[in-house]
């Protein structure tokens, strides 16, 4: 994917949780995703139509947080340049770039964000015998995005476009009060995002599904299974592309989705959408309607893992 940054792609996302157990069937019986390598407490998870050699990793812990989220970089060169992009705007490093020891290896960077969330770019990362997933098969083909909640969005936005060159794609409000921020770094709608909660946490995790038959199987699944659906199955306004929302043996909102939308850099601007168009939360009119006591589910625990940065 074209980008005109230093980011080229969403790589993983990395939670803890007490039962670790129950984490890992889920996402390997039930969410379909498949086990590459696992040490003891660790488990790593790809999407079977994805390079990338894990896309979650699950680690065992006391309390719930989230570990790391990790993006792509074109190559080396690239992710010293970020670094010292980092280094000069006072940006706190966990460490500074190197070959990395977790499965695939490569060479990369962790810093905290300016919520204290650790964040790692890396390039030359292996990549893993990945095959086009089939027509009727309803498991994930990639992650296609992750969002977090925050207290203080407009300011965290603003720290992902000037520090990580993330574009803004689209906002979602409520009347004059925005809650929502889709934030690219190709020309995928969104990779990476940020909606206005309570607190600092994990808001979702969403996987792209084949095709909507393939995504309506998956969500057709879960159902009968028997786990709790928040919201869907519906096709959002912002990014076009459909949603299923359901919670994990942790708390943590997961989402099957397709058909996300690609955009034209050179001609794309931001939308600004209202939810109190109906239409804008779900263009299909086939979901539950989405209200507070929905919303706040996935508002989820306060991060335990957030590392609090000096100010900047």
């Amino acid at each position: 994917m074209h980008t005109t940054g230093l980011i080229t792609h969403l790589r993983h996302v990395d939670i803890a949780m007490p039962n670790f157990a129950d984490q890992r069937t889920f996402y390997r019986e039930t969410w379909g995703l498949t086990e590459t390598a696992n040490d003891s407490g660790v488990s790593f998870l790809a999407a079977e139509g994805s390079p990338e050699l894990y896309v979650v990793r699950l680690r065992e812990d006391d309390q719930k947080r989230t570990d790391l989220i990790a993006f792509g970089s074109a190559s080396p060169v690239d992710v010293d340049t970020l670094t010292e992009q980092l280094i000069g705007r006072g940006v706190t490093l966990v460490h500074e770039p190197r070959v990395l020891d977790t499965p695939g290896g490569g060479y990369g960077v962790r810093f905290f964000d300016n919520e204290g969330r650790v964040v790692e770019v890396s390039a030359d990362v292996a990549v893993r015998a990945h095959r086009k997933i089939e027509e009727r098969e309803s498991i994930p083909v990639r992650l296609s995005h992750v969002l977090m909640n925050t207290p203080t969005p407009e300011v965290t936005v603003r720290w992902y476009i000037e520090n990580l060159g993330f574009r803004l794609s689209d906002t979602m409000r409520i009347g004059d009060r925005e809650i929502m921020w889709f934030l690219r770094c190709n020309t995928f709608h969104h990779s990476f995002g940020f909606v206005r909660g309570p607190h600092a946490a994990f808001h979702h995790a969403s996987f792209e599904m084949r095709g909507v038959d393939e995504f309506m199987r998956g969500t057709g699944r879960l159902h009968r299974l028997g786990f709790e659906r928040l919201w869907g199955p519906g096709r959002h306004r912002a990014g076009d592309n459909s949603f299923s929302y359901f919670l994990d043996h942790a708390g943590n909102t997961v989402e099957y989705t397709t058909e996300l939308e690609i955009i034209d850099e050179d001609t794309w601007h931001p939308h600004i959408y209202d939810l109190t168009d109906p239409a804008n939360a779900d263009q299909w009119g086939t979901a539950n309607e989405m209200d507070e006591f929905i919303a706040a589910r996935s508002h989820n625990d306060v991060d335990r893992g957030l590392f609090i940065a000096p100010p900047m």
